[in-house]
């Protein structure tokens, strides 16, 4: 387990509420949401504060995966990856915990996180009635208290805090529960969070192949890693000579009708 000060859990928790999806100050969304609260992102960042990059890494890598193809259309939260990646990834990191109960852990803090998330949201439509009062009334001061420094002020609040307090005397209680469960229990935990990068995959291959023959290009790829042994860098540069041969040589779709009506008439 790593201990740490005051500071670094007050930093991984400023982190959180600039990462959060209702805060602009990073460049709106882009800085923020899109980036800061990556899992891969938070966990390097984390990484950096507590000392410990190359564990928080593999976690991160891990999470990621699982959050690989996570969307939340028009404010549709199933998770919130905000607290994924600012309070499950510190505390798997702190605890020390490996990548598995780190996916685990980051599951169920997720979920749990929507409802802060919900929270906030209804919070906001008191701060917005106020705002649309002072507007009426022509009082521009009000309404930027309301409609702008209130409501960040509630965000910085449920973002901060508990990030702060869980960072600062989490980890050990984490390692305590752990270290208490029953072998099978760890057993079920470890084989879940087995699981759950295979779906992130999962999702991520349905949304980007649009042909299933496509899959062959995966299923190489896998032989290549699995069985081949061959490492990151080498399989990028087969998948990019592989994807040249794919676009280059794939007959058009006038020339595959053509070739049709002539077998057609044939």
């Amino acid at each position: 387990m790593i201990d740490i000060n005051v500071f670094q859990a007050a930093l991984i928790g400023i982190f959180c509420y600039l990462g959060a999806l209702t805060t602009p100050w990073l460049l709106g969304l882009t800085g923020g949401w899109y980036t800061l609260s990556r899992p891969l992102v938070a966990a390097f960042f984390t990484g950096l504060i507590v000392g410990d990059l190359g564990h928080a890494i593999l976690i991160g890598v891990a999470v990621q995966t699982v959050y690989i193809a996570f969307v939340s259309p028009g404010n549709a939260m199933p998770q919130d990856l905000n607290f994924v990646s600012w309070l499950a990834l510190p505390l798997a990191i702190l605890s020390g915990q490996d990548a598995k109960v780190a996916v685990t852990l980051a599951a169920t803090i997720g979920v749990a996180g929507t409802i802060i998330f919900n929270f906030t949201m209804l919070s906001n439509v008191f701060w917005n009635t106020r705002a649309d009062k002072a507007l009426a009334s022509g009082d521009k001061s009000s309404w930027q208290r309301n409609a702008v420094w209130f409501p960040q002020i509630s965000n910085f609040i449920v973002r901060f805090v508990p990030v702060f307090f869980a960072c600062l005397f989490g980890p050990k209680y984490i390692e305590l529960v752990v270290n208490a469960m029953p072998a099978s229990l760890m057993h079920v935990v470890t084989v879940f969070g087995g699981v759950l990068p295979a779906v992130g995959i999962a999702m991520l291959m349905r949304q980007a192949i649009i042909e299933k023959s496509m899959l062959i290009y995966f299923l190489f790829g896998f032989i290549c890693v699995v069985f081949m042994k061959v490492n990151m860098i080498a399989l990028v540069i087969i998948s990019l000579l592989l994807a040249l041969i794919h676009y280059k040589y794939k007959p058009s779709k006038q020339a595959a009708s053509a070739n049709n009506n002539d077998e057609d008439e044939f």
